[in-house]
């Protein structure tokens, strides 16, 4: 319990005053504050393996794309990915629930890394030109796209069939999907109390190439994370 309330001051006083010292950097080049976004997934690592005794894995860095546009799908189940990730890859560009962008500073932040909104559940103009503005992002940046296809933290036991909407963008983009699995809930689960002295492992599996259809690559793609999964478990 004593570990868990210090990473819990440690990480989020860190966090908040990181934000503090780039809200100049708004005003400033993107590239300034997708720095500040990798400087939070530093502090995530150090405050994993200081405080809570964690140790970070990295499996199949070789499988990482460096020649051609690729987009990444992840499992998700903690925070954990969300800022870990921006370490390894090209400051990915994160699509998030539109709610995230009202929270004060780091909605901010949000938004100047160019981050793609969509509110759920509901039929609006910005939601009906998602796939667009997906495209065209894509398309005019050097930064891989990322997309969680569980579309919320789900707990590592748990096995939900991914949204359709990955495999829409797969369709639209006609790049190479890059999975990843990530067992990060068995240290930081959501809504519940931090593990100690557990590791994570994040696992790079091999890209899927453009060309499957919708049903093929969904199928492929979420067996390929849980088959991954289950062996890190």
């Amino acid at each position: 319990m004593i570990k868990n309330f210090l990473f819990s001051i440690f990480f989020f006083i860190g966090i908040i005053i990181i934000s503090i010292v780039f809200i100049p950097s708004f005003f400033l080049s993107q590239k300034i504050v997708l720095f500040g976004g990798k400087l939070m997934g530093y502090w995530s690592e150090l405050c994993l393996r200081f405080i809570l005794s964690t140790k970070i894995t990295l499996k199949g860095r070789e499988n990482i794309i460096n020649d051609r546009k690729f987009f990444i799908a992840s499992s998700h189940q903690s925070m954990f990915e969300t800022f870990y990730l921006q370490t390894i890859f090209n400051s990915p560009i994160f699509i998030l629930k539109k709610e995230l962008l009202n929270i004060p500073i780091f909605g901010w932040y949000l938004k100047k890394i160019g981050s793609i909104s969509i509110k759920r559940d509901k039929i609006t103009k910005d939601n009906l030109n998602f796939f667009e503005n997906i495209s065209n992002k894509v398309k005019n940046s050097d930064r891989p796209l990322i997309i969680f296809p569980q579309a919320t933290r789900v707990p590592p036991s748990e096995r939900p069939n991914f949204k359709k909407g990955v495999a829409r963008i797969y369709e639209e983009l006609k790049i190479d999907c890059l999975p990843i699995a990530i067992n990060s809930g068995y240290v930081w689960p959501k809504n519940s109390i931090k593990n100690s002295n557990k590791e994570i492992t994040i696992s790079i599996l091999k890209p899927i190439p453009p060309g499957l259809n919708k049903g093929e690559f969904l199928d492929t793609l979420e067996k390929k994370i849980y088959s991954e999964l289950d062996l890190l478990n």
